[in-house]
């Protein structure tokens, strides 16, 4: 494994990487369509399109892990072809996939030297860990087991095993998206100084504002199709919004607060409850808590601290003290966070997958035919893009997979839905219909209990606000700053929900 040496070679300005009229069809869907993307040594470009749009298929081809139908690929002024992604981190290009590629069982230096040749030695791989750490500012324990890190600093181990490829093109697919605000902010540091060294960063977002913020350049795709690329300073939101979807967005999208529901019957009640802690995360005691039937309550945290309190409503998992009453399991809807793993199964079609839903409470033999009925209305009704309901669900774009998951949830319309990060991976029109429909569940008598990273979006949509802060639940105002003092452990906030 080569020490990082940085800057890269390519001097800053220079094309380091030119993917000229690349397209490709997978059966009859054309993912791209004669794509065209020029990235700079010494910036950071971010990548848009709702979801199909083709961006990380464009992506994957540059990292050598599809082959185009037509056009080519120039990396710092010379034609490649690449067969695997050996080719392509042999030309120093490391892509860190939206979704983890790590092995939890092994330590953060044996899952850097995987895919490594030669006899593994600890000493240098911690050694090379640490030396990227000076050089970056992205820093973990050597021997710390992936399985007892954080989802943080599992992005920053995806992104240090790039590094020490010595990588001088990053390729990093919604790398915020699970992220707390602090975390990214320390990521998009860091990528900022590595773009200064002479690097390139190709950044796939859906989220306008850290385009806006911190992208030096700007490419939008739109159902395959190239449709605009421009200095990042020359764009705004509604233009880049509007080549996105080819329209504005409807106001509508927005949801509307509902008034206080005082006298609403509580279905979720939790009475001086104790948590126990997820990988050492979470742990709450003496929460007490009143979810009413229509109302939307969001819940902010540090990054990983909902999911043990999120659990625990979705009854997923036990409390260690105290008292709780929920709705029978089949009334809670639950969207987890991590959809790969813990909501779909892979391999499995997506009709198979709405089968799986409930599957330990029926009895009986299976209505295939009523079973591929429902999975057609979750298509057709939460804009699912896929061909047939017999294709696996890997087949699908994450940010579809998504989408799947939250109709297959709400098709029955439930007492109570537990939304972990609800439009994770959606566009900016896709997430909007998302919520649009937490309106309409919460509007119809559902209570929504959900979280979310970007305080922002969490402040417009709730009724109501708990933080999770110290190991207690707090009740704050709907409002970003009051939010943030809140997470910070700053008072004004109320220690006591009922």
């Amino acid at each position: 494994m080569r020490p990082v040496t940085m800057p890269p070679s390519t001097a800053i300005g220079e094309v380091a990487l030119d993917l000229d009229g690349l397209s490709k069809h997978f059966g009859t869907l054309t993912a791209l369509d004669s794509v065209s993307l020029t990235v700079r040594a010494g910036s950071i470009h971010a990548l848009l399109g709702e979801n199909g749009a083709g961006k990380t298929t464009l992506m994957r081809i540059a990292f050598g892990m599809i082959t185009p139908d037509s056009g080519s690929v120039s990396v710092r002024g010379r034609a490649v072809k690449f067969s695997s992604p050996a080719d392509a981190i042999a030309q120093r290009i490391g892509m860190v996939h939206q979704h983890f590629a790590l092995v939890p069982s092994m330590s953060v230096a044996e899952n850097i030297a995987l895919g490594g040749k030669g006899r593994y030695q600890s000493g240098l791989t911690a050694e090379l860990v640490n030396t990227i750490g000076d050089r970056t500012g992205l820093r973990l324990d050597p021997t710390r087991i992936v399985s007892t890190l954080t989802s943080a600093d599992r992005q920053k181990l995806e992104i240090i095993r790039a590094f020490a490829h010595d990588v001088s093109i990053l390729i990093l697919d919604e790398p915020t998206t699970i992220l707390a605000e602090a975390d990214a902010r320390d990521l998009f540091k860091q990528l900022r100084g590595f773009a200064d060294s002479g690097g390139s960063v190709v950044l796939i977002t859906h989220k306008l504002r850290d385009a806006m913020k911190h992208a030096d350049e700007v490419t939008v795709l739109r159902r395959g199709r190239h449709v605009i690329s421009a200095p990042a300073s020359e764009l705004t939101e509604t233009a880049i919004t509007s080549a996105m979807l080819g329209q504005s967005l409807s106001s509508s999208a927005t949801p509307r607060r509902a008034s206080p529901l005082s006298d609403a019957e509580g279905v979720v009640v939790l009475d001086d409850v104790s948590i126990a802690a997820i990988d050492g995360i979470g742990a709450i005691t003496d929460a007490n808590l009143r979810v009413r039937k229509g109302e939307i309550v969001g819940i902010a945290a540090l990054e990983g601290s909902a999911a043990a309190l999120l659990r625990v409503i979705a009854g997923r998992a036990p409390i260690e003290s105290g008292s709780i009453s929920l709705p029978s399991q089949e009334k809670i809807g639950f969207v987890p966070e991590d959809r790969q793993h813990d909501a779909i199964l892979q391999d499995a079609s997506l009709s198979d997958n709405i089968a799986l839903k409930d599957a330990g409470r029926r009895n009986g033999v299976l209505d295939w035919s009523a079973i591929r009925k429902r999975t057609v209305d979750v298509i057709n009704e939460f804009q699912v893009r896929t061909e047939r309901p017999e294709v696996p669900a890997r087949t699908l774009s994450g940010g579809n997979q998504q989408r799947f998951v939250l109709g297959r949830e709400l098709e029955n319309s439930p007492v109570v839905i537990v939304l972990e990060n609800p439009a994770q991976g959606l566009d900016v029109q896709a997430a909007a219909a998302i919520y649009d429909r937490m309106t309409v569940s919460r509007d119809t008598g559902t209570a929504i209990i959900f979280y979310l990273s970007d305080l922002d979006e969490l402040a417009e949509l709730s009724d109501r606000v708990l933080v999770v802060s110290n190991g207690k639940l707090v009740s704050v105002d709907p409002d970003r700053e009051a939010i943030g003092r809140a997470l910070l452990g700053i008072a004004n906030s109320i220690p006591v929900l009922t």
